[in-house]
């Protein structure tokens, strides 16, 4: 599109590049319940209910890759029907992401070192939200409520988001401890990933209302 200017293609490939991380090991995980490749280390819960996990993988590259055109206020301008489009496949891509990360929360059994109840609570409530976030968002837009739309769909973006932030939190300190992090370690690090997600989603929207006026 000739209407993105040099700034937004920056700011969309960087969240395209801070997605890739753990989109492409979703990608390389349903290859691997495929039989296509057997790279990745094998996964009881994955192989004994395959469905959610592919639904969950397939559903989440849809919401950040696609989320992120969502944020060029270029394509929101001169390209309505297309920020309308794509708003449609993300808003159903968000909720079967979210729903099927509260499924497999709860159904499945994770060993202790992988999810403590800080976490398991943590995914419930976060997957509930995100869900009660993006029908907010949808409801909000029919009734022209450009600014509520916009946060909500904003703030479910970040939650959606946690397990980029995750990674590269997970990535930086095995690189400087040289040890993975497990436990409720790792549990808290998983949830201050999403609290510094939804902290800029924040700081994001008051920095817009800050700086434009209210839409009709």
């Amino acid at each position: 599109m000739k209407t993105i200017t040099t700034r937004e293609w920056t700011l969309l490939g960087f969240i395209l590049v801070y997605s890739f991380v753990p989109t492409f090991g979703g990608l390389v995980r349903i290859a691997d319940l495929a039989g296509v490749v057997t790279i990745m280390p094998d996964n009881p819960r994955a192989l004994a209910a395959p469905l959610p996990v592919v639904l969950h993988i397939l559903s989440s590259f849809l919401f950040c890759l696609a989320g992120a055109l969502q944020f060029l206020p270029s394509v929101r301008r001169h390209h309505p029907d297309v920020h309308r489009a794509v708003g449609r496949v993300v808003a159903a891509a968000g909720c079967i992401s979210a729903a099927t990360g509260l499924w497999m929360t709860h159904a499945f059994m994770f060993p202790a070192e992988l999810q403590g109840l800080l976490l398991y609570w943590t995914r419930i409530f976060l997957s509930v939200w995100m869900v009660g976030l993006i029908v907010w968002a949808v409801i909000a837009v029919r009734s022209r409520n450009v600014r509520g739309h916009s946060a909500a769909m904003l703030r479910a973006y970040a939650i959606g988001q946690g397990a980029s932030t995750q990674t590269v939190l997970g990535i930086g300190w095995a690189i400087v401890m040289g040890a993975e992090l497990l436990g409720p370690a790792r549990d808290v690090m998983m949830v201050l990933a999403w609290a510094l997600n939804l902290l800029l989603a924040e700081l994001l929207i008051r920095t817009t209302r800050a700086s434009r006026p209210v839409q009709a």
